[in-house]
This record gives C-alpha cells, structure tokens and sequence, in this order.
C-alpha cells in the first residue's frame, strides 16, 4: 500500500466513524431525522423494524465501513457503502435542514458541501484498485486468453485431423488398388 494510501483511508475514514458514533449515541435524534426515509424503509421489510433500531443498524454500518476503509480491509466495498451513506445522509441533512434565516442557508449549502464532497472521496476510493486490474479487466483478458487457447485447439484439432483423414485415404487406396489388382 502506498504511503498516500496509508494516510488517505484513515483521514477520509474518521468523519465516517465519527459521524456513525454520533449515529448510535443518538439514535433518538437519528430516527427523527431520517423519519420519512426510514419509514419507507421499515414497511418495505419483510419483518417488523422500528424506526430507532434502523437508525442503529445505520450507524453501525458506518462505522463499520469506515473501520474496514481505514485498515484497508475489502476498502472499495467498504468506500461504496460508505458512498451509499453519505448520498442519504447528504439528502437527509440537506432536506431537514433550517432555512429560515440566512446563517441557517449557509450550514445547509456549507453542510450538502461537505456531504458532496466526502461522498465523491469514498466513491473514488470505491474505483481505486491500487495499482492492480480490476475484476472487469482481469476478466476480459482471461476470456481472451481462453479463446486464444481455444483456437490454439482448434488448429492442433485440424491438423491432427487432416493428417489422419489423409492416412485413411492413402489406406483406403491402397486397399482398393490391392483388390482390384488381385
């Protein structure tokens, strides 16, 4: 891992960690705030959730993502789920926000600008592969080699199969020639 790397996830990983804490300590104040999402979500569970334990199960998740990020650990599926979170709590905290006065504008743009930002930090990380392919590329080139393969088959199949069929030819002849003259 690279020494950019080593400090990178950490940093990034801290305002994720720190924000699910906060998540878990005030799971009340959570639920209030994630109310309308969190009701939709807990009547499309095929079992009973309340809206406090979703909220929980939410912080946990974060901090458990931004652990995971931070030691490197599966990190591009703990930063795509970190960027899953932070879109919804960027779209939560932008809509719950208080707009009423001037000050209360300026948290809420200052806010959504720091959830847009953290949010396009994780989802870079989510594509990061650190200097290896990606599954996608180490697929398409192991497809090519297999029909590179294949075809290296194919050739050996036809040749071998040439040379054969032109031995039974030569033995069929030679059969023929043989009964005929005989």
């Amino acid at each position: 891992m690279s020494a950019v790397r080593f400090l990178a996830r950490p940093m990034l990983a801290s305002s994720f960690v720190l924000a699910g804490m906060d998540k878990l300590k005030n799971a009340d104040d959570t639920a209030a705030q994630l109310s309308p999402l969190l009701r939709r979500a807990a009547e499309s569970l095929p079992f009973q959730a309340n809206e406090k334990v979703l909220a929980r199960v939410i912080g946990g998740t974060q901090i458990g993502a931004g652990v995971c990020f931070a030691l490197g650990k599966s990190a591009r599926l703990a930063a795509t789920v970190l960027a899953v979170i932070s879109a919804l709590n960027g779209y939560v905290e932008w809509r719950s926000a208080d707009i009423s006065s001037k000050q209360g504008r300026d948290a809420r743009r200052k806010q959504l600008l720091k959830n847009v930002s953290l949010t396009g930090g994780v989802l870079l990380a989510s594509v990061d592969t650190a200097g290896k392919p990606s599954l996608a590329w180490r697929a398409e080139h192991l497809a090519a080699d297999a029909r590179k393969t294949a075809g290296h088959f194919a050739a050996d199949a036809r040749k071998s199969t040439g040379k054969r069929l032109k031995q039974a030819d030569k033995a069929a002849r030679k059969a023929v020639d043989h009964a005929v003259g005989a």
